[in-house]
């Protein structure tokens, strides 16, 4: 169904596309430690919360691509159509939703989540916040959009339009911060103006019939209450887990706010280093996705594991090679970072933990799973992953951060505690057959 030219094709924009985000992440956190640890700590505490809604509306997003590749699979072109535009259609009303409660709650749930935060903290993140939340609907259709050019095995155009809004966001950033003197603001207001352009370029290029998968012109406003209940059972416990999983993040991040202003700072930026490790992991989780919903549309399951087991074994490779890379050049990364000696002290600990960890154990408690939420078994996965959050990510950081005294380090050992868990899991669910015959398409 893919041959290794396919695969690289579907690959490797996608690696490339993640390490841009996440580098011009680095760079754009960099940008704002010049307006002090305060303003780093501020931004990372929004940030946990924007990770949350990003994460609500991939997964939303996923389900309406899981659904069209499987049409894709049976070789149903209108069907997969009519997902593809029954997803922007829904993605487009929750964000507006969700942007709009944001808004009007800005600074009640910042106090009510990080309330032991200090006030020039607070005061940041407020600010951060507001203009935050105007960007949720256009950075929803933004990963519609990139999900279903993704389904349809088309990862460039996905890459290039994050490049476009990383370049647009990065720019924006240098002339705000540093030629505007705008601060925490300045930042914020590129990351709109970044998302906006994204969006409108992404739904544009959805709008051409040439594409496998897209929006049918003039755009019709009807719903489709058949498709979007097909949607919803997957998108639905997708977006349920993604979303425990980041509210559980956000409760061990309220207990690290309780560690001081260095050791926000430390998890602020030992996350944005992380995640260098684990981004081909990240990124060929969603050629899993793409290749498997495939498989299962056809009904071809032995295909769904052979390629699996493919990928599998590269995200291993790649996830060694990016983990070592990243401790080699660790001491060069710190000094880009105006950090205390404390919070360098606490980056350092947890990037070496961290990458031990995610070279032996992050495949298969992330990459794996998608192999089956691929073939629509997402319950098994929303289930396993929320008490494995409960029970070990956050009652774990609270005993070994909180009552053993370890801090900020404790938390990141609760975190891999999880990844353990899950992984045994998700491989004993994975060899059975349980998961074969749920597609929905």
């Amino acid at each position: 169904m893919f041959n290794r030219k396919q695969l690289a094709r579907l690959i490797w924009p996608l690696i490339v596309e993640q390490f841009l985000a996440v580098a011009i992440g680095m760079a754009d956190t960099v940008m704002v430690t010049s307006c002090g640890e305060a303003a780093v700590a501020g931004v990372s505490l929004v940030d946990s919360i924007n990770v949350l809604l990003i994460n609500i509306f991939s997964a939303l997003a996923t389900g309406g691509a899981i659904l069209a590749s499987q049409y894709i699979g049976r070789q149903d072109k209108e069907q997969a159509n009519v997902a593809a535009k029954q997803l922007v259609l829904v993605t487009a009303g929750i964000s507006v939703l969700v942007m709009a409660i944001c808004l009007f709650a800005n600074a009640s749930l910042l106090h009510m989540v990080f309330g032991e935060a200090e006030a020039d903290v607070m005061t940041n993140a407020e600010t951060y916040f507001f203009w935050s939340a105007l960007s949720y609907p256009f950075l929803a259709l933004y990963n519609a959009g990139a999900a279903l050019f993704r389904a349809m095995g088309n990862s460039r155009i996905s890459m290039l339009t994050s490049l476009l809004m990383n370049v647009v966001n990065i720019g924006g950033n240098a002339i705000l911060i540093f030629g505007f003197g705008m601060g925490v603001a300045g930042a914020a207001t590129s990351t709109l103006v970044s998302r906006v352009i994204s969006a409108v370029a992404i739904i544009l290029l959805l709008c051409s019939p040439e594409h496998l998968l897209h929006l049918e012109r003039p755009f019709s406003f009807k719903l489709d209450f058949g498709m979007l209940k097909k949607i919803a059972y997957i998108g639905i416990p997708n977006g349920l887990e993604n979303g425990m999983f980041q509210l559980g993040k956000i409760m061990v991040l309220s207990m690290i706010t309780g560690f001081g202003t260095a050791a926000i700072a430390a998890n602020a930026v030992s996350n944005i280093i992380a995640t260098f490790q684990v981004l081909p992991g990240m990124s060929v989780g969603m050629a899993v996705i793409t290749v498997c919903s495939r498989c299962v549309g056809a009904g071809d399951y032995e295909a769904a594991r052979y390629y699996t087991r493919k990928i599998l074994k590269l995200v291993h490779i790649l996830i060694i090679v990016f983990s070592v890379t990243t401790l080699v050049a660790l001491p060069g990364i710190m000094h880009l970072y105006n950090l205390s000696d404390d919070a360098m002290t606490f980056t350092k600990q947890i990037i070496w933990y961290h990458g031990i960890c995610c070279m032996l154990i992050w495949p298969e408690a992330f990459t794996l799973p998608n192999t089956l939420r691929a073939a629509s078994d997402v319950k098994f996965c929303m289930i396993l992953s929320i008490i494995s959050m409960w029970v070990f990510r956050i009652a774990f950081s609270y005993i070994i951060a909180v009552r053993m005294g370890m801090g900020v380090l404790g938390v990141w050992i609760a975190m891999t505690i999880d990844w353990a868990v899950r992984a045994v899991l998700f491989i004993i669910r994975y060899r059975g057959k349980r998961w074969q015959h749920k597609s929905i398409a």
